[in-house]
């Protein structure tokens, strides 16, 4: 029975986080468009500044909504899962949306949003993972690893 509750509280989360991430997804591609139709920003570094600009809003979200939980009671502040969030999620999401856009774009031929869009798909199990797992780790997960 207690698995089973664990299994519910995963899944909810990741409902939870695939909400937060959808709103991302308007963010970053909003931003990318903008910077690229009305900047004539060129597509890489428009795509770097489009991921941060979404990054910063999940990190938001997910400290308020998806593991907010987890955050009251974790010894760490706010600054230090920010920096954490960052070297996982916004590394990821980061390295891998500008990996995968020069792949899709200019091997690929896709066009910029669509090849975004793919990137994005692709980086969010892992950026899930090292959420739950590193960022915003359970205190009982934490305080095993500290034995």
């Amino acid at each position: 029975m207690k698995r089973r509750g664990r299994a519910s509280s995963v899944f909810t989360r990741w409902l939870a986080f695939n909400f937060v991430g959808a709103i991302g997804i308007v963010v970053q591609l909003t931003i990318l468009f903008i910077l690229t139709s009305g900047f004539d920003f060129g597509y890489l570094p428009a795509t770097a500044i489009a991921v941060e600009a979404a990054v910063l809003h999940n990190f938001v979200w997910h400290e308020r909504w998806t593991w907010a939980d987890r955050t009251r009671t974790f010894n760490g502040s706010l600054w230090r899962r920010l920096l954490w969030f960052h070297g996982t999620n916004g590394a990821v999401s980061i390295v891998g949306n500008l990996l995968l856009m020069r792949l899709f774009v200019e091997r690929l031929g896709l066009n910029y949003m669509a090849a975004n869009a793919l990137a994005i798909a692709l980086c969010s199990i892992a950026n899930f993972i090292a959420g739950n797992c590193f960022v915003f780790r359970s205190t009982a997960v934490a305080s095993k690893k500290g034995r």
